[in-house]
């Protein structure tokens, strides 16, 4: 009964790091582009619905729906007027770029908000549960992982049911091509980041509320990101929730047979993973 109770748990953990690593999947998916400042970007996110908190006195729910607009727009303004000078065949420049805005994030936010930690008011939600019966989930992780798998269901339909999705698609396959035939590939690509940080403050919102966050935590959420990104498959979103998945279950597993390991079990996790698919459970980028 406990390892059951312990799989659960795992699953509601990759609900959360499946949040963290959406948005890192769609801008690879679309522009192959690596984002090092991915983590700090969710911090930042983090801070910003802090502050939309504290000044009008709303819930975090409401107040990421207003940040949301706020952060899509500096997400589009990255990448039209930084990240589309980088990118190319070679990917050393983004690398380099969003390395600097990695450390430039971090040093701003230490500079705004100090080095204490923060957390998001959650009127209650970080102690509430629910009996499911085998096992009883705490409401919050369960909102985490529905807002998820509602996340990269609503992403893939845009993909795959829009005329913004088939830009996206076009300019991915060949932006030139794409240009010819009347698509702005930097409006695209600055679109796609847009969304993305949409995703991120989704991602923001549940780790305000579920734990303490300060700047120098972006870091370790990039790693998260990355290791659910490739155990599922470069650029496939469901693949990303189920790497997010197997990231958390093994966490749990781990802190289930000794707390120190808990970290250690994922990464153990992702190495297996690589062993046995080097591209991932689900790839779908190309060579």
């Amino acid at each position: 009964m406990i390892w059951i109770e312990t799989l659960v748990q795992g699953l509601m953990l990759g609900g959360l790091y499946a949040l963290f690593a959406a948005g890192l999947s769609l801008v690879f998916g679309i522009m192959r582009l690596v984002n090092l400042a991915h983590g700090d970007l969710i911090v930042a996110a983090a801070f910003v619905i802090l502050l939309v908190v504290e000044m009008s006195g709303l819930n975090p729910f409401v107040s990421a729906l207003i940040a949301a607009p706020v952060l899509f727009g500096f997400g589009y303004v990255l990448q039209r007027a930084v990240l589309n000078r980088v990118l190319g065949n070679d990917i050393l420049p983004p690398l380099l770029v969003t390395f600097g805005l990695s450390v430039a994030l971090q040093n701003g936010m230490l500079e705004l908000f100090s080095a204490d930690s923060r957390r998001l008011p959650a009127a209650g939600l970080e102690s509430a549960s629910l009996n499911l019966g085998v096992s009883t989930v705490g409401t919050l992780p369960l909102m985490t992982l529905a807002s998820a798998v509602a996340a990269i269901f609503v992403l893939n339909r845009l993909l795959y049911a829009t005329a913004l999705g088939r830009a996206f698609r076009a300019t991915s396959d060949d932006p030139v091509t794409a240009s010819l035939m009347g698509i702005n590939p930097r409006h695209v690509f600055a679109m796609a980041t847009g969304l993305a940080m949409v995703v991120v403050t989704i991602a923001a919102l549940y780790l305000g509320m579920r734990s303490n966050f300060d700047p120098s935590i972006g870091p370790a959420r990039l790693i998260y990101a990355f290791q659910a990104v490739i155990v599922g498959g470069l650029g496939s979103l469901w693949g990303t929730l189920a790497g997010g998945a197997i990231i958390g279950v093994a966490q749990t597993l781990g802190a289930q047979i000794n707390p120190e390991w808990q970290i250690l079990a994922g990464h153990v996790a992702f190495l297996l993973v690589l062993l046995v698919r080097p591209r991932g459970l689900f790839p779908r980028a190309r060579d």
